[in-house]
This record gives structure tokens, C-alpha cells and sequence, in this order.
């Protein structure tokens, strides 16, 4: 819908996945001719490309540790209720500036419940502006595993109550929403499937950057560390040792930490903390080394790349294990567990998908971007939703 106007709430604590996703869909947003205000909550990413969205950058927030026990400001002390307070005003003043024809909030209510403080007051900020934009949650395919049914009852409460559409960025032939929440099935004429987002792969045209690699890769590199230090010492024990290896270490990764790293690299080892062409990388290597969070694999994937992943399952993280498992069931990559990562399990591996066929073409729906725009398109323009534009929301309280 041509000249709309999408308030985009994305709120990233660890590392950078989740903004990753959500910018790839301000850009197509935008290059649709949607009038895009990109409302971002967590630390600042340097060269986070969002085309011609609007970056509206909220004092920061972040994870305290790796088990999202806290939630810290940019300078790493606790948030309090006065930093709380400042931040509610300084959204609910941008959202009150852009009069948005779509508030898309990404992940809530199925997580960041932390930020109830402020994401409660947007919520009904949008229910009281006249005409009502429609709302809208942008979620992954998996969430992390929980068994608390008043948990479950809570966010169904929350959806049917201030939620026009729940788009599911993924695929229901590879894991159904409800194999990670079952409760769906309570909102299930909320729910469209977008199929996987895969970031844009103009880059890879003309490049070859990284032809023949070894490609190392931890995400934003906050809790990478062990992936990269083991990938290096796996490095001899392969059949691939004599080959140029690349470890892009992320911008999180602790400036010490990169240091060390960079002084202990051999010959034949290049060390970078970011690469503005790592699609072009992943897409152009030999074989992937990385963490399994959904931007990677799902890049890998588009790529036909040879691939191992270690999940993150640090803080009882369930989603990156099971798509790993996933797809691992489907031969299209290898998987090492976490609790068995050592140079020895990490070489076997390596060599093991460096001599597999290449991986069979995923018969999966990865047109995520596409089918975000056109879903938020046709629900601007159906007849329900233009009347129910005009009044309070009525969904079932």
C-alpha cells in the first residue's frame, strides 16, 4: 500500500540477529514505497544498512549477561524506573509524531516482556489514535521453550486483544508455530507465515570475496568467543588446515578478546571483527563455520553453502538447537552440539561436510521479505480492516 507509514519497534539485547531480520524488512518496506520509521531499542550497530527507513534510536538497552537475568543501559549499570520512565516518554513521543498506518512491533508479546513498561502504554496509545493503525507482531519461527500456561494464556490474552496479525517469518513444513507454542492454535486467525526472511543477495553478483574459504563466523560475537577459539585450534586437525581461513568475530566480541585472537592467528588466517559484504562471504566460501541463529542459516540455506553450526544454548535457549536439528535431519548442514565442542569434535565435522554432497536444494518457502510486504499490504486493504480503522479495536477481550 503505496505512502503507508510503518512504526517498526525492534528491541535487540544479545546480539544482532533480530535486527538483522527486522532491517531486511524496513528496507523492502521502504523500497515498496512504505514511509518506514525504524524505532530501535538496543546498543547501536555501525553500518546497519535501512535503505531509505528512518532510524528513530531509543536510549539503549542491553543484556547484562548471556542468561538475560538483566537488562543494563549503554554504560552497563542496572535500568532503573527513572531510565524507564525516560524511555516510555521518548517512544511514545515518536510514535505520537509519525501517526503510523501500521504499528509492527517485533518479538512481543512472545518475549521482551521486560519491556512491558513501555510496549503496555504504545499498545494502547495505538488503540486510542484516530484512525486505529493496524497492529502487527514480527516474530520468528521458534521461540525459546517455555511451559508456564499463564504465560501462554497472557500473551494469547494480549494478541486478541490489541493484535490485528502475528507474522511468523518461517515455514510451517519445516516447524509449525505451535511445535514452540502451542497456544496457537487460540490465535490462529492472527497468524500468516511470511516464510523465511533471507537479507537481499545484490552484493554477491559481481563479488567473489572469499572464494575457496574457510569462513568463521559467531554472530555479533557477544557470546562467541568459544566458537572462534576452538574453530582455530580445530584448524591442523583438518583436511582443510592448508586453506586461507577467515574468523569474522562480530562487533560484540570484548575488545581484549579480539586482540588475542588477532596475535594468535597463524599465517593463512585473517581475522576481522565485521564485513559489510559477509553475505557475499558465506555465500562465496568453501564451508561455513558459525553459531546456528536464523540469519545465518537461513543465508546459508539460500546459498547452497557446505555448513557446520554449534547452537547457542546458553540461558536455556531452545531455538537455535532445534532448526539446527532441523535441518541437520534434512542433510542440509552439520551439526555439532554445544556440550561436545571441542577441536577434535569441531575437526571431525568440518571434514565431514567438506567431503558431503552439496547440500540438496531446501524445499522451504525463504521469500520472508516478500511475503512480509504483501501480507501487511492486503491486510491495509481489506474491508474489515479499513472499517475497523475507524473505531477501537474489537478484538475479543
Amino acid at each position: 500500500m503505496s505512502g503507508a507509514r510503518v512504526f517498526f519497534y525492534v528491541q535487540h539485547l544479545l546480539g544482532i540477529g533480530h535486527l538483522r531480520r527486522a532491517a531486511a524488512i524496513a528496507r523492502a518496506l521502504s523500497q515498496a514505497e512504505f514511509a518506514v520509521a525504524f524505532v530501535s531499542g538496543g546498543v547501536p550497530t555501525p553500518g546497519l544498512d535501512l535503505g531509505r527507513a528512518h532510524l528513530v534510536q531509543l536510549p539503549p538497552a542491553r543484556a547484562g549477561d548471556s542468561g538475560f537475568a538483566s537488562i543494563v543501559d549503554d554504560a552497563g549499570r542496572p535500568i532503573d524506573d527513572a531510565w524507564r520512565a525516560r524511555r516510555r516518554q521518548a517512544l511514545l513521543q515518536a510514535f505520537a509524531a509519525f501517526t503510523p498506518d501500521v504499528l509492527l512491533i517485533e518479538l512481543y508479546p512472545f518475549g521482551r516482556r521486560p519491556f512491558r513498561f513501555e510496549l503496555a502504554p504504545l499498545l494502547a496509545a495505538a488503540e486510542a489514535q484516530r484512525p486505529r493503525p493496524l497492529v502487527a507482531c514480527s516474530v520468528r519461527d521458534i521461540l525459546v521453550g517455555r511451559s508456564d500456561p499463564q504465560r501462554a494464556a497472557d500473551i494469547v490474552d494480549i494478541i486478541r486483544r490489541h493484535f490485528d496479525l502475528v507474522l511468523v517469518h518461517g515455514d510451517p513444513r519445516l516447524v509449525p508455530f505451535e511445535a514452540t507454542f502451542p497456544a496457537a492454535r487460540e490465535i490462529a486467525d492472527r497468524l500468516r507465515y511470511t516464510g523465511y526472511v533471507v537479507n537481499e543477495a545484490s552484493p554477491v553478483a559481481t563479488s567473489q570475496a572469499g572464494a575457496g574459504e574457510i569462513l568463521v563466523s559467531a554472530g555479533g560475537g557477544a557470546v562467541g568467543a568459544p566458537l572462534l577459539w576452538t574453530a582455530l585450534a580445530a584448524r591442523q586437525l583438518t583436511r582443510v588446515g592448508n586453506l586461507p581461513w577467515r574468523l569474522i568475530t562480530g562487533l560484540n566480541l570484548p575488545d581484549a578478546e579480539f586482540e588475542r585472537l588477532v596475535a594468535a592467528a597463524p599465517a593463512g588466517v585473517t581475522v576481522e571483527r565485521f564485513r559489510g559484504d559477509f553475505q557475499a562471504l558465506l555465500r562465496n566460501c568453501r564451508l561455513s563455520i558459525s553459531q546456528a541463529g536464523y540469519n545465518t542459516v537461513m543465508e546459508l540455506l539460500a546459498g547452497g553453502t557446505h555448513a557446520v553450526v554449534v547452537p547457542f544454548a546458553e540461558g536455556g535457549e531452545t531455538e537455535q538447537p532445534l532448526r539446527a536439528r532441523l535441518l541437520a535431519e534434512r542433510r542440509l548442514l552439520t551439526v555439532v552440539e554445544p556440550a561436545a565442542l571441542t577441536a577434535a569434535s569441531l575437526a571431525a565435522a568440518i571434514d565431514a561436510a567438506d567431503v558431503a554432497p552439496p547440500p540438496p536444494v531446501a524445499a522451504l518457502d525463504l521469500a520472508g521479505v516478500d511475503g512480509t510486504v504483501r501480507a501487511i499490504g492486503e491486510m491495509l486493504q481489506t474491508p474489515t480492516r479499513a472499517r475497523a480503522a475507524m473505531q477501537p479495536s474489537t478484538m475479543a477481550r
